[in-house]
C-alpha cells in the first residue's frame, strides 16, 4: 500500500464501528432474557434515570431524531413497556413513561453492567474505567 494511512484498521472510525458492533452483539444475549432490544433498553435506562418526559427530551438524551424515537416508542407501548400521551398544555406535545411492566425490568436488568464487564475477561473492569472518561472527552470535542 503506497498510503499506510489509509490502512483499514488504522481508520478510527473503523475501530468505533467495529467496537459498536461488538458490544451490541454481547448486550444481545443478556437482553435477550428480558424482551428488550438494544435500542429499547437504552430508552429505558434514559426514563429510570430521568423520570417520565417528553419523546423530544428522550430523542436529545438518546442523541436520535423523532423519526427514530417515535417508532421505536410505539413498538414499546405495543409491547406493554412504556406509554405515551399527549400533554393536556400542549397536544403537540407527548409525553412517555415506563408503565409498572417497564418499572419492573430496571431491578431484572441491574446486573446487565457487571453481565458486559465479565464479557470482558480479566482487566476489563480497569479497562473501562480508563475508556469511559476517554471516550467522553472524544465525544465532547467532536459535539
Amino acid at each position: 500500500m503506497s498510503r499506510p494511512q489509509l490502512a483499514l484498521d488504522a481508520q478510527v472510525c473503523f475501530l468505533v464501528y467495529r467496537l459498536g458492533h461488538r458490544v451490541m452483539e454481547l448486550y444481545r444475549p443478556l437482553l435477550e432474557p428480558l424482551g428488550l432490544t438494544y435500542p429499547q433498553y437504552l430508552a429505558l435506562l434514559a426514563l429510570w434515570e430521568h423520570g417520565p418526559m417528553s419523546v423530544g427530551r428522550l430523542g436529545e438524551l438518546l442523541r436520535l431524531d423523532s423519526g427514530t424515537v417515535s417508532p421505536l416508542l410505539k413498538r414499546m407501548e405495543k409491547a406493554g413497556l412504556v406509554t405515551r400521551t399527549r400533554t393536556p398544555e400542549d397536544e403537540r406535545s407527548v409525553r412517555v413513561e415506563p408503565t409498572s411492566m417497564g418499572t419492573e425490568l430496571e431491578e431484572k436488568a441491574a446486573g446487565i453492567p457487571a453481565a458486559l464487564v465479565s464479557c470482558l475477561g480479566d482487566g476489563g473492569e480497569e479497562d473501562l474505567r480508563a475508556l469511559v472518561p476517554a471516550l467522553r472527552a472524544v465525544l465532547a470535542r467532536l459535539e
